[in-house]
């Protein structure tokens, strides 16, 4: 039998594109939510996250931020496994997704693409091989003028690598949104510039600034589908796994 995937969230541009990826996937579409249902559709529409949860084997979710707490509460209730990919989750919010991993499998990733789970991998690496005293990291980020958290999680995600490498909390040494008279730059911090404009999918670049040499780890994405193609990958492998939160290094096998 095909795994049924839901989708939170059907409506939206990345919605759409996870319908496709669905199908392209062999997969079966179970359905998904939308806010204001339209008066006849070709698939089935739900009201909320927990029916439909109840009708699939796998949630894939790309909503809101402020719907993750309620969305956690829900899935635990139902026992479904949950792809979640928001950005610009509060510490309680991100609490609430740990916490339901504790009764539930949950793949959460700022980002679901190949490239961009591999860079995660590289950044944690490059971290604890080039010293904080004398390589300054900094963290650039760019997305469609429409965003509407920053740094992206993508960014953060990067930083957070960063600081696992380095044995530290990224809370401990973020510094973004520098104005004004900041004074010199503090030793071991980790940067974040955010540029927003057009309808720019999304670029990342990692630098490693030493005092002779720069190392620049990028990546941009050029279409949405390759998150939607990752997300559907994930929800594939995640519906046979064991209650746990995990990434897309895990999904792709390299945790």
């Amino acid at each position: 039998m095909s795994t049924r995937i839901g989708i939170a969230g059907i409506s939206g541009r990345m919605g759409q594109m996870l319908v496709e990826e669905v199908a392209a996937a062999g997969a079966a579409l179970a359905g998904g939510t939308r806010r204001t249902p339209p008066a006849t559709s070709s698939v089935p529409l739900f009201a909320d996250v927990a029916a439909l949860a109840a009708v699939s084997d796998v949630v894939i979710d790309f909503t809101r931020a402020d719907t993750a707490a309620a969305h956690a509460g829900a899935l635990m209730a139902t026992g479904t496994p949950w792809v979640l990919g928001t950005s610009g989750l509060s510490a309680a919010e991100e609490a609430a997704v740990a916490e339901a991993a504790q009764s539930i499998p949950v793949v959460y990733a700022a980002n679901f693409s190949a490239g961009v789970t591999l860079v995660l991998a590289l950044a944690e690496q490059m971290g604890a091989a080039l010293p904080a005293a004398q390589y300054d990291a900094e963290i650039v980020e760019m997305h469609h003028r429409q965003k509407v958290d920053a740094p992206s999680g993508t960014a953060i995600g990067i930083g957070r690598a960063v600081a696992r490498g380095r044995n530290v909390d990224l809370r401990d040494v973020m510094q973004s949104g520098r104005d004004g008279h900041t004074g010199p730059r503090e030793t071991g911090a980790i940067g974040f510039a955010t540029l927003r404009g057009g309808q720019v999918v999304g670029e990342h670049s990692l630098l490693f600034a030493g005092s002779d040499e720069q190392i620049i780890l990028s990546h941009r994405a050029f279409d949405r589908r390759t998150f939607a193609t990752g997300a559907v990958r994930a929800a594939l492998w995640l519906k046979d796994q064991p209650p746990g939160l995990y990434t897309m290094r895990h999904v792709l096998g390299l945790a």
